[in-house]
């Protein structure tokens, strides 16, 4: 398994923006489909967005689009989450999960995980 490692969560105003940052210890990084994951209490572990390997292709759910963005430098084995705008509902610890079989979005089998950091938006 790829070992990952979130960082930039913290506590924002509703309206703020927060940056979102997972590193991988695989140098094989760059072949591996990405994605961040989101998990509010009493809830399940719900998709925010997805990336391919080389960046080229994303997807997002519905409740984000046109507020967050992916993205990733492979050159850093990095994988980033740019939130805007950002709503109490967006409150929930955040996981970045990869893909090691598959680069492409789509079908993905997610069996690497963060451990996780916290985002709160207060209202």
């Amino acid at each position: 398994q790829v070992q990952l490692v979130e960082s930039g969560g913290g506590l924002v105003q509703a309206g703020g923006s927060l940056g979102l940052s997972c590193a991988a210890s695989e140098r094989t990084f760059s072949s591996y489909a990405m994605a961040w994951f989101r998990q509010a209490p009493g809830e399940g572990r719900t998709v925010v967005a997805v990336i391919s390997s080389t960046g080229s292709t994303t997807a997002y759910a519905d409740s984000v689009k046109g507020r967050f963005t992916i993205s990733r430098d492979n050159a850093k084995n990095t994988v980033y989450l740019q939130m805007n705008s950002l709503k109490p509902e967006d409150t929930a610890v955040y996981l970045c999960a990869a893909d090691p079989n598959r680069g492409v979005v789509g079908g993905n089998v997610w069996d690497s995980w963060g451990q996780g950091t916290q985002v709160t938006v207060s209202s």
